[in-house]
């Protein structure tokens, strides 16, 4: 057996031009959080493509095992009525000023959003498949739903914080269903920082047996 430590780095790679293409969406990838969001409408053409995409995720025996529930218009507002309800003991602590402060903030988080997608796990009950295959193709599919964001300029933020668990899970989930959360949707401003983080050496993380 010969194991092999090969250094490459993260940032550079010798490619075709579609496979750049390629590259540079899975690599500019980034959580945009709603409150950096600037409003801007979705077109419907390309909010479709968005869910289309998602649902080509790789699946065991496919089984689909994902469901989304889109939340527009009037459901970003109830949704950041929602947190500042369920934080409110949270922050009972504060001064009247600070709580109030917190509260205003979590109510107009959503507000410049596009859109939220409730993310839903479906359990196959006919299929006996580990449920963390199930869930690691809703993550696939959450994944070509941020990289087809990336591709169209759009950022994506996939909260799975009780409170998004909890708030997607009150619209009619089957019992072999469950909330994943919640994934945000919007247009960022073109002055937007890039992100700073670093990912580490192939070197580090990859060895090749041959």
């Amino acid at each position: 057996m010969n194991i092999k430590n090969k250094p490459s780095k993260i940032n550079t790679s010798d490619s075709s031009d579609k496979l750049k293409k390629i590259s540079t969406n899975i690599r500019k990838r980034r959580s945009v959080y709603a409150n950096e969001f600037i409003k801007k409408e979705l077109p419907e053409k390309l909010l479709e493509e968005i869910l289309i995409n998602a649902t080509w995720a790789p699946n065991h025996k496919m089984t689909e095992p994902w469901r989304f529930i889109l939340f527009r218009g009037k459901y970003l507002k109830e949704y950041g009525e929602y947190m500042a309800h369920y934080y409110k003991d949270f922050y009972s602590e504060l001064s009247a000023e600070a709580q109030k402060e917190k509260l205003d903030y979590l109510r107009n988080y959503p507000l410049n959003s596009a859109c939220m997608i409730g993310v839903i796990r479906i359990r196959n009950t006919k299929i006996n498949l580990p449920e963390w295959e199930e869930i690691a193709a809703v993550a696939s599919a959450v994944q070509n739903i941020a990289l087809t964001c990336t591709a169209n300029k759009m950022g994506s933020y996939w909260s799975t914080k009780s409170v998004a668990i909890d708030y997607v899970a009150q619209f009619d989930l089957a019992e072999n269903e469950k909330s994943l959360g919640l994934l945000y949707l919007g247009y960022y401003p073109k002055d937007l920082k890039s992100s700073k983080k670093k990912r580490t050496p192939l070197s580090k993380k990859v060895i090749y047996l041959e």
